[in-house]
């Protein structure tokens, strides 16, 4: 398909001088552009990996289906996991009811809190009293003692209960959060057998069926965007310096021959493919296709440099870089811009020379 050069520059400067061998030079637009493969990519494109090794138990989704972030895509077979998570989860509901509900452990020492208080108060009470009456004379010590003995037990006991109290909500506290964070721990693990999609898109690629070994270095599917794609461009390294971002890009597709596509250059990789010796670059379609897939392929050209109302020959006429054969004989010419097609003449002959095509 390399011949979609000539179309598209014969396009851009208003077609070719003609096949005569006589001819006048011509004012025209001249366009200069580097040549490049293209391969039509969804956007986000990514595989899927598995954080897990194991056996594949299902494939939620089908190749071309959509998905939404977060969809699971894939379900790796691993009891152990989810066994340890269900024991990690029952661990936890128990430690809550423990902590907070009707048959809490707490309740019960509450209850002890709550008699040893009123038993407390009452003692008080009665020690107050008993005080009282001792300043009047009325009543013996002994009464006294037993009163003040009966008081400092019992606030002795209230306060050795209140602090059990605060032992046991600490530690059933603490069990809880260990319990939870146990539960999550095993929950992460269990997630990792399942392979969620990262984008809204579609799926592209699946690899795998059922019962076949998954393990962590090998894709397990494809996944990309379903509306939004990319044009990859594979640019040889003698022409990456000439290439800058928002560059016009020109378009044929294989799908599509008959029709010129625009884009523009969205992304430069900097990191040359040793095995090819080319660098990759990217552009965005002004105005797609209506149907497109992955991996279509075609050719483009990169719109590196453009002037209007030039005076250009065709570049077979010009001899040793820099002369033209005349009637009159040969004229030393000084060029300027150029492509595989045409080249700008800036001096030396004008749009009345007539000039002859060398014989090859």
């Amino acid at each position: 398909m390399r011949f979609f050069k000539i179309i598209v520059l014969s396009l851009l400067i208003g077609g070719c001088q003609g096949n005569e061998d006589n001819i006048l030079p011509k004012r025209t637009t001249l366009t200069m552009s580097v040549y490049a493969s293209a391969t039509i990519q969804p956007d986000s494109l990514y595989q899927l990996y598995a954080a897990v090794g194991g056996i594949l138990d299902n494939n939620f989704k089908e190749e071309g289906d959509l998905v939404q972030k977060g969809d699971p895509i894939l379900q790796i077979i691993d009891r152990a996991p989810q066994l340890q998570t269900e024991n990690a989860y029952l661990a936890l509901r128990q430690s809550k009811e423990n902590l907070e509900g009707n048959a809490a452990v707490l309740k019960e020492i509450e209850d002890e809190v709550y008699a040893a208080r009123l038993k407390y108060l009452n003692d008080s009470l009665n020690l107050s009293r008993q005080q009282r009456l001792w300043e009047q004379g009325i009543g013996s010590k002994a009464e006294y003692d037993t009163k003040m003995l009966a008081f400092q037990l019992s606030q002795n006991q209230h306060k050795t209960l209140k602090a059990r109290y605060a032992r046991t909500r600490f530690e059933l506290e603490t069990k809880m959060v260990q319990a939870k964070n146990s539960y999550q721990s095993n929950k992460i693990t269990t997630d990792d057998f399942t392979v969620n999609s990262r984008i809204a898109g579609r799926v592209y690629a699946l690899y795998k069926e059922p019962g076949e070994l998954v393990s962590t270095v090998e894709p397990l599917g494809t996944i990309g965007s379903a509306n939004d794609f990319i044009i990859e461009m594979l640019i040889d390294e003698v022409d990456i310096i000439k290439i800058q971002l928002n560059q016009q890009v020109l378009i044929v597709l294989e799908a599509y021959p008959n029709e010129i596509y625009t884009a523009r250059v969205s992304k430069i990789y900097p990191q040359k493919e040793e095995r090819l010796q080319t660098f990759k670059i990217e552009a965005l379609f002004n105005e797609p296709p209506k149907l497109l897939y992955p991996g279509l392929a075609g050719e483009a050209n990169i719109v590196i440099a453009q002037k209007k109302d030039v005076l250009t020959i065709p570049r077979d006429y010009l001899m040793d870089g820099n002369k033209v054969m005349a009637p009159e004989g040969d004229i030393d010419v000084e060029v300027g811009l150029q492509n595989l097609e045409q080249v700008e003449i800036l001096s030396g002959i004008t749009e009345t020379t007539l000039i002859i095509k060398p014989t090859q």
